[in-house]
């Protein structure tokens, strides 16, 4: 991409660009490795049946409990700049663990599907997490609201060739074929972090001021987030994010077997759906995310998705049935990609280093499967008490109304935090913990 191309999509300054392009590549290369894998995890939990999709969810919760604590151990033991490029080589090495695993013919087996299911879903989530916390400790939120659209777009296009590669390549090489694939993706990530952290400390980014390790209690994180009602209110936002999308999917596990019954076709037509995702996003985070946020301020974006989520739901309540599904997936999909997320994440460049990495964690890892896995509880209940996906869907209406409310309170917050730090920066121990 010639340069000046390159920094008037990114809205880079000149010493900003080199960063922002390997931001790209970083976010490209980690979202196209987990894309390759989800056509694969969906199948499945298809296989699994959706009257035990709930105890998966429980077993990614569960698991995501135990990480918390090792991963607060790890940011208070190793150097931020050390401790990155190990945890993607670890997923890595997963990867070829499983792939050991599926040449062997144990893919079939019960257990290697739920245990795939429930490693790739705690590998999204917790790598995705890691990878925006970077981008807080490297850019402040003038920055974030210039550059984060065009990150964003690295993921999506990312997202775009996961999906994509895994629809034309998963009939020939099969599951265990496209696990190499993710797993060349994902050395990509390391290389890419690797330069960002050379260019923060090339340039005296924020990133780069401090590179011992974090310090605190490895319960810190979840303690951060408990003692402030800004992060609070991130959690109640994310929740409600979650708890929605994890009753969408319920009703795309129980929708889509009803309608298509070959498992090829269904990993074809789920990839599909991701692609129209992907599309869309890209679109919008390219040509619109940017002008969006500089003129509509981060409240509007946070709102955005809940007032699409009350439609959508109605919608499906109205007019239940796999083309409903399918279109609101992708209509609210595209939109927290390309929207929701973005905004959501400069909520995070107002907090101190700590919180950046520990508090964000636990809340990117443990609320959002805690959401997930009350949900997929909740659901489970209702359909053995024989309440109906219609039903269910009108049940869904009221939780995004209170999500608009949160959405509104945090866009607030975020306004006179980040008033407040050009008034009094504060240090790089942290002033906001009791707030």
């Amino acid at each position: 991409m010639p340069r000046a191309l390159a920094a008037r999509l990114s809205g880079a300054t000149a010493v900003e660009l080199p960063a922002a392009l390997w931001s790209f590549l970083c976010f490209f290369s980690l979202l196209a490795g987990y894309y390759v894998l989800r056509p694969i995890r969906d199948e499945m939990a298809i296989q699994v049946g959706q009257a035990r999709l709930h105890e998966l969810f429980t077993a990614v919760f569960v698991t995501m409990l135990a990480v918390a604590p090792l991963f607060g151990w790890l940011t208070r033991t190793y150097p931020r700049k050390k401790l990155l490029p190990w945890l993607y080589a670890f997923f890595v090495a997963n990867l070829a663990g499983f792939w050991a695993i599926f040449e062997a013919g144990g893919a079939q087996h019960g257990l290697v599907s739920r245990s795939f299911f429930v490693w790739v879903s705690v590998f999204n989530l917790f790598a995705v997490s890691v990878f925006w916390s970077l981008m807080a400790d490297l850019f402040d939120t003038g920055q974030a609201r210039r550059l984060y659209g065009f990150i964003a777009a690295g993921g999506t296009a990312g997202a775009l060739a996961g999906p994509s590669l895994t629809a034309v390549f998963v009939t020939l090489v099969g599951a265990k074929g496209m696990l190499l694939v993710s797993a060349g993706f994902l050395s990509l990530t390391i290389v890419a972090v690797a330069r960002l952290r050379a260019w923060a400390e090339r340039t005296g980014a924020t990133g780069a001021a401090d590179e011992a390790p974090i310090g605190g209690s490895i319960w810190a994180g979840l303690t951060d987030v408990v003692r402030s009602p800004y992060l609070l209110g991130i959690c109640l936002f994310l929740f409600a994010y979650s708890l929605l999308s994890t009753f969408l999917y319920f009703q795309q596990a129980e929708l889509v077997p009803a309608a298509i019954a070959d498992s090829a076709e269904r990993t074809r037509l789920l990839a599909m759906v991701d692609l129209a995702v992907n599309v869309l996003t890209l679109a919008m985070q390219v040509l619109a995310f940017g002008a969006l946020i500089r003129r509509l301020g981060t409240t509007f974006m946070l709102c955005a998705m809940p007032v699409v989520s009350i439609l959508g739901f109605a919608a499906l309540a109205l007019a239940p049935g796999l083309a409903t599904l399918v279109a609101f997936g992708i209509l609210r999909r595209a939109g927290e990609y390309a929207v929701s997320k973005p905004a959501r994440e400069t909520l995070f460049n107002v907090l101190p280093p700590e919180q950046k990495y520990k508090a964000k964690n636990v809340i990117d890892t443990v609320v959002h499967r805690f959401g997930d896995t009350s949900s997929s509880w909740i659901f489970a209940g209702l359909r053995s008490a024989g309440v109906s996906l219609a039903a269910m869907s009108w049940l869904a209406v009221p939780i995004a109304g209170g999500w608009l409310g949160v959405a509104g309170w945090l866009g607030r917050q975020q306004r006179e935090r980040v008033a407040a730090a050009d008034r009094h920066p504060f240090d790089s121990a942290g002033a906001v913990r009791a707030s």
